[in-house]
């Protein structure tokens, strides 16, 4: 029979601690984000969260935890709706993903044709027949939002707007973004361009974990082209301590939204809204909601990589017991006043049979509990464990069918 042990309570035997470690982002998102869920509400209700419902006058919403993908807050996180500039998100990663391969360059320029100089809506406000700079041209689209900025990017890369267009659908298969429809590259209105919360809130997860140092871009305040000097548009910046990007959007039908990030710490949130009434209801809803999920939630490291959880009893071999490690480090993001409901089990056939091999999942380490979203973590030999040789397995043989285990 499967031998299962309660660990409730002996968190501080397994090294509980407060701190942040990289490690089970996977199961945890997965276990958060893809598990059964109600039917979303509708734009008027509140959003869900693993402390009750929370007020939010924001048609759509997300906040996930950066580093172990444990959602936060969701409301409509999966509708489909019109990004507006935030699609400019995947705009700038097909672009910081060229430069990675060297077949763009920070220095290289790029014409202005008279279809980009025309573009409409925000712009860095690009001179027709001149040739930018692809690193002027990232800041005028990161900074300045500027539409006609992407359309130089997209028709350099691609030849036209329509064919980058697909370029980014093609990087949005690739990273998981399972809702996502791109039209163009700047979020003009379209009925078939179309990303959700959920997605928008991965691709910020990959800019930030992909390309970190071009990253560092979101977080500059200003950025001056032609003599006109434009700032940042996103309301975090400055007002949230730890605020470094990404994106803010806006159309008459999408409304006003944010695609943003900060980090304090070894934490990082990442938050997407979208659908809000205006500019100031913008900036006040996302510093009111960035601020509650650091203060409401913590990251704990359950155990670290190299830990042993537990010794499983072997049969008939070299050594007594074998170590049963998790193989990674394992974080879980916690609301504050749940951590004590925080339930560990682990499931293991006793004794093990020898050989083991080291790294053999032998059982699974399950998590759960109030306000937690369950989670399951292979556990895994610690050592190599050979058998016994003929002559010594007669005695073990015999004793265990005397004593009948």
């Amino acid at each position: 029979m499967p031998k299962r042990r309660n660990m409730i309570g002996a968190m501080a035997a397994i090294g509980l601690s407060g701190g942040l470690v990289a490690g089970e982002a996977q199961a945890q998102s997965r276990g958060a984000q893809r598990g059964s869920r109600a039917p979303a509400p509708p734009p008027g209700s509140p959003a869900s969260t693993p402390l009750g419902p929370v007020d939010t006058i924001a048609r759509q919403a997300l906040i996930v935890d950066a580093d172990t993908g444990a959602v936060l807050l969701e409301k409509n996180a999966d509708e489909r709706m019109p990004p507006s500039s935030m699609s400019k998100l995947m705009t700038m990663y097909v672009v910081f993903d060229l430069l990675k391969q060297g077949r763009l360059r920070m220095d290289q320029e790029l014409p202005v044709s008279e279809r980009a100089w025309r573009m409409g809506g925000s712009k860095m406000f690009v001179g027709l027949g001149d040739n930018i700079k692809v690193e002027d041209l990232i800041r005028g689209v990161i900074i300045q939002s500027g539409n006609d900025a992407c359309i130089v990017l997209a028709e350099g890369i691609s030849g036209s707007e329509t064919q980058f267009a697909e370029l980014m659908n093609d990087y949005g298969r690739r990273l998981g973004l399972e809702n996502s429809t791109f039209r163009n590259a700047t979020g003009w209105p379209d009925p078939e361009h179309r990303m959700t919360c959920r997605d928008l809130a991965t691709l910020a997860r990959h800019i930030i974990n992909d390309h970190p140092d071009h990253y560092r871009i979101y977080g500059e305040r200003t950025f001056r082209w032609h003599d006109i000097n434009q700032e940042n548009r996103n309301p975090l910046l400055g007002r949230v301590a730890g605020a470094d990007g990404l994106k803010t959007g806006h159309t008459e039908e999408a409304g006003y939204g944010l695609t943003g990030s900060a980090k304090r710490g070894d934490r990082r949130l990442i938050l997407v809204v979208n659908g809000l009434p205006s500019m100031s209801a913008r900036r006040e809803e996302t510093e009111r909601l960035m601020e509650w999920g650091f203060r409401e939630f913590e990251n704990v490291a359950l155990f670290r990589a190299s830990d042993t959880i537990e010794e499983a009893p072997v049969y008939l071999g070299e050594r007594l017991k074998v170590p049963l490690v998790g193989g990674r480090d394992v974080v879980l993001t916690l609301p504050r006043q749940w951590r004590r409901n925080l339930q560990v089990k682990l499931r293991y056939d006793s004794p093990v049979p020898a050989p083991i091999a080291k790294g053999q999942e032998l059982g699974k380490l399950e998590v759960s509990g109030a306000g937690v979203p369950p989670m399951t973590v292979p556990l895994l030999a610690g050592a190599d464990v050979a058998r016994l040789g003929l002559i010594p397995r007669i005695p073990a043989v015999i004793g265990r069918m005397v004593g009948g285990a």
